[in-house]
């Protein structure tokens, strides 16, 4: 299974991502609450998948997907969005990240997205 960040300034959504995400046979090897956390973390850790949230403080989700995608091109990224923020999916899309998953989300369908992505080449 995949080893995966989790990205997002909500400490409650990263620890009910954590829950689906270990349920589903995957390991967390790191959280981040802002988007300057993701370069390091990547860094040091080298996971097999980072979700990460659009909405954050600081630095949002597409500019840590640009800075993310500029220094590791192989990066998979899912992108984690709210109901109403099509325009940023289509944005992150189109800067690198491999698949989104739309809040409030079904923890099946998560980790169907979470797998196929993290066995994509």
């Amino acid at each position: 299974m995949a080893r995966v960040m989790i990205v997002d300034d909500s400490s409650v959504m990263r620890k009910n991502i954590r829950t689906i995400l270990e349920r589903g046979g995957h390991e967390v090897v790191a959280e981040a609450a802002d988007g300057r956390e993701v370069l390091p973390h990547y860094i040091n850790l080298k996971p097999d998948l980072v979700t990460m949230d659009i909405s954050m403080n600081h630095m949002d989700g597409i500019e840590a997907l640009q800075s993310l995608v500029k220094s590791f091109p192989q990066a998979k990224v899912v992108m984690v969005s709210a109901m109403g923020q099509k325009q940023q999916v289509l944005e992150a899309i189109k800067h690198g990240a491999k698949s989104y998953i739309v809040k409030p989300f079904e923890a099946e369908k998560m980790l169907e997205i979470i797998t196929k992505v993290s066995s994509s080449e």
